[in-house]
């Protein structure tokens, strides 16, 4: 079975979605943060796979549920963040970001049922990133030297993709959660979860 793999930031206040301030405070761009990555784990947890694994830049914190194992990121870029995390599986795994708190297990399902079906799974994100890479041989190579948060990072990282000579299928294209007017519409799209409470929570004159 595969490996689930949630890439994430400790929500620690100023080192979390900065982009969402000075619209947000810090402590509420961490707060929309940690929800976010609940969400997110929520729903990976829920996915069936052999491990369900937190690489987590920082420490653990009451927001992370039972059933993960939590191992850290090695230092680097991105590209070597993610590169590691890949290199540590032992069959195909599948990686998502902590950006799209409106990632759900059907939207995940095509990648974790079609292993027999494509040697690669990319979930394309509106601003030119990716949201999930799945790989059936997991090869760090794959992602080392990629330019990473880029408008061109799906685009690059589709093509390493292809030109080693996978097969490559797509899964739905989502929004991260970079700018408030993502958290806005993205709080749009999943009214009754954690994120859209944080949202509604930090606006503006919204009770304390």
């Amino acid at each position: 079975m595969t490996t689930l793999l949630v890439i994430a930031k400790e929500p620690v206040p100023g080192r979390v979605k900065t982009r969402l301030t000075p619209h947000y405070s810090p402590e509420q761009a961490a707060a929309l943060a940690e929800a976010a990555l609940a969400d997110t784990l929520d729903a990976v947890l829920r996915c069936p796979a052999e491990r369900h694994v937190l690489v987590l830049d920082g420490r653990p914190g009451p927001w992370l549920p039972p059933g993960f194992d939590v191992v850290p990121q090695v230092a680097g870029g991105l590209d070597e963040r993610l590169a590691a995390a890949f290199g540590a599986c032992r069959g195909p795994a599948l990686l998502v970001g902590m950006d799209t708190p409106q990632v759900t297990p059907a939207l995940l399902a095509p990648a974790l049922e079609g292993t027999g079906r494509a040697d690669a799974w990319l979930g394309p994100a509106a601003d030119g990133g990716f949201w999930a890479l799945g790989l059936t041989r997991p090869d760090p190579e794959l992602l080392r030297g990629v330019p990473m948060s880029t408008p061109q990072t799906g685009r690059v990282q589709y093509e390493r993709l292809a030109g080693a000579g996978l097969s490559v299928r797509l899964l739905p294209q989502l929004r991260d959660v970079d700018t408030p007017a993502d958290a806005e519409e993205v709080a749009r799209l999943v009214p009754g979860s954690r994120f859209a409470a944080a949202v509604a929570h930090c606006a503006p004159g919204a009770a304390a």
